[in-house]
């Protein structure tokens, strides 16, 4: 019932959802040889992608201020991190979440797709969809970078400045044990922080000009099947 477990409950449930929007689909395609999806298959695979994506960065965020409130507070940490806090951090994780990704689908149904059809990635991602448009999708890509330029850089500060606070306490911790106990509450969700922060951040705001469709490609299977994988290897194994 401690809130770092509240948080892993709803982390696996996320993940559970990130990883079945686009591993059954693929699957399917690889035993039948085919690569088609419906138009509003294609919508809603991208709504519930975007929507477990950015639940993911926010969890991630929220965990760090766990982590802070634990090592650096951590006589007051039941107080603090009190049922109710973490029921509307996760709430509050999901409804922010689910409004964003309901404005990208919007958008991106509001686009004319009259050339050629075919998607150069294994699922319907925005990046693909907006450069197959033959309508501008100056909008869309504008409101990518607003509210994906928000929701990063409010998670990074949030990350950053928890742990800034987690490292100078440790620094002032007299024993060598005692740093690395409190090192250790830290290490599994650096680790699950640093793979999905550095793939999804380098498919969605490096330049067109250096992204191409395979390395795409790539960086999404790391944050869209790989991660989510190591989470609870990760999580389990430090346990």
């Amino acid at each position: 019932h401690s809130p770092m477990y509240f948080f892993l409950a709803n982390l696996s449930l996320n993940d559970t959802g990130l990883v079945s929007t686009t591993v059954p689909k693929m699957l399917a395609n690889i035993w039948i040889q085919n690569q088609g999806i419906s138009y509003a298959g294609c919508l809603s695979q991208l709504y519930f992608f975007i929507l477990f994506g950015l639940v993911e960065a926010f969890l991630l965020a929220v965990m760090a201020y766990d982590r802070y409130v634990a090592v650096c507070h951590p006589l007051h940490y039941i107080m603090v991190m009190s049922p109710g806090l973490c029921v509307l951090l996760v709430s509050a994780s999901w409804t922010m979440s689910g409004l964003c990704s309901l404005l990208h689908t919007l958008l991106t149904s509001s686009l004319s797709f009259c050339a050629e059809h075919k998607i150069p990635h294994f699922f319907c991602d925005i990046n693909p969809l907006l450069r197959l448009s033959c309508t501008d999708p100056f909008i869309n890509e504008l409101v990518i970078f607003i509210i994906g330029g928000l929701t990063v850089l409010v998670c990074v500060l949030c990350l950053i400045i928890s742990y800034a606070y987690v490292f100078s306490t440790i620094q002032k911790i007299p024993s060598a044990q005692g740093k690395q106990k409190a090192l250790s509450t830290c290490s599994s969700h650096l680790s699950v922080v640093s793979l999905f922060f550095g793939t999804s951040s380098s498919v969605y705001f490096s330049s067109s000009s250096t992204r191409t469709a395979p390395k795409g490609a790539v960086a999404s299977v790391m944050y869209t099947v790989v991660t989510p994988m190591l989470n609870p290897v990760i999580y389990s194994l430090r346990n």
